[in-house]
């Protein structure tokens, strides 16, 4: 007995500008080419008209991701293969009951983004648009999931448009030096080139979004610090938005100290991934102990990442997937790999 497939489904988009249509395609249409592999579609484009064929939901969705495309591009921002990815993400990624319904392009889906002085960031999945929503609206947030999530890059984004906007007059970052042990005298170098390693991350994003100029004389006027955990103990930061990250190296008096640095007119954000604790063995990680002891106070938002929100260059994710195909698993028992060296 043959399974019934759905049925096909047409529907015909219509843009205003067809100035703008040959930056939304792509170079060689590369951009619709991907959008009909993930979609499962077909696109057809005649004059300012696009028209797209497969199955209802299919369709309505690739309708929205061009519409948010064309609305990035009537905006004056260019279309990156990230900002086509991240698109589709948004949309198709989505369980179709929260999505927004779009007949025609008549309404836009809005973005959530944020404004820095170097670039405007765009959430890539419906996970990181979540977090930037609860980053302006909660003045405590603790993001937590695996590296490439945008936990912190985000957070350091949303302190940036905060900061250049006059909403704070300090940004703060922090970090526990874990990884150092307690032993920073054995490293060579004064303080500041002792711990400069641990927070090398903090510094990336901040002249991901500023101009060095204006983070050099933001750091020498001590509106930007970048500092560890230990310089944070008896401070009162008021007007000011506070970053903790790599927070699940904290003990959970360590992080009780960090939330009671919170002053009037501050944000705070905490950051970190629960499998990659370097405490010893035995510790209480304060990032989960928080979490938990917090997690019924209105005012402080909590989002946990997972996989689905891990954004990777395409070459990058192509590499991964090439050396798990090739991957022998390892022994699981010592004695089973003896046997096999003797036999």
């Amino acid at each position: 007995m043959s399974q019934k497939s759905s049925p096909v489904f047409h529907q015909a988009f219509t843009f205003n500008n067809n100035k703008l249509l040959p930056l939304l395609f792509g170079e060689a249409d590369q951009n619709l080419q991907k959008i009909e592999e993930r979609m499962h579609v077909t696109i057809v484009s005649r004059g300012s008209n696009v028209a797209v064929k497969g199955d209802r939901q299919s369709v309505e969705q690739t309708g929205q991701i061009l519409g948010q495309l064309f609305g990035k591009l009537e905006r004056g921002h260019e279309i990156s293969n990230g900002d086509v990815d991240a698109a589709i993400r948004m949309i198709a990624d989505v369980a179709p009951a929260t999505q927004p319904v779009i007949k025609g392009l008549e309404g836009k889906v809005e973005e959530i983004v944020v404004r820095t002085q170097k670039k405007l960031i765009v959430p890539y999945t419906a996970n990181q648009a979540k977090y930037i929503q609860i980053l302006r609206d909660r003045e405590l947030t603790f993001a937590a999931g695996p590296a490439g999530t945008g936990k912190t890059y985000i957070a350091v984004a949303q302190a940036v448009s905060m900061f250049v906007s006059n909403k704070v007059d300090r940004l703060i970052l922090s970090r526990p030096a874990v990884e150092a042990g307690e032993k920073l005298g054995f490293l060579p170098g004064d303080m500041k080139e002792k711990i400069d390693p641990y927070l090398r991350p903090l510094y990336d994003a901040l002249y991901d979004m500023m101009p060095p100029e204006r983070v050099a004389k933001s750091l020498e006027t001590g509106e930007i610090e970048i500092a560890p955990l230990a310089f944070m103990r008896g401070r009162t930061l008021r007007h000011s938005f506070i970053i903790l990250d790599e927070a699940q190296n904290t003990t959970p008096a360590q992080m009780k100290m960090f939330l009671t640095r919170l002053g009037e007119g501050s944000r705070m954000a905490i950051t970190g991934d629960m499998s990659q604790t370097d405490l010893p063995k035995g510790t209480d990680s304060g990032l989960k102990d928080a979490m938990r002891k917090l997690k019924d106070i209105p005012e402080v938002g909590m989002l946990t990442f997972d996989q689905k929100d891990t954004v990777r260059h395409s070459l990058t994710s192509r590499i991964l997937d090439a050396y798990d195909k090739h991957e022998v698993p390892e022994p699981t028992h010592h004695e089973h790999q003896t046997e096999d060296w003797f036999n």
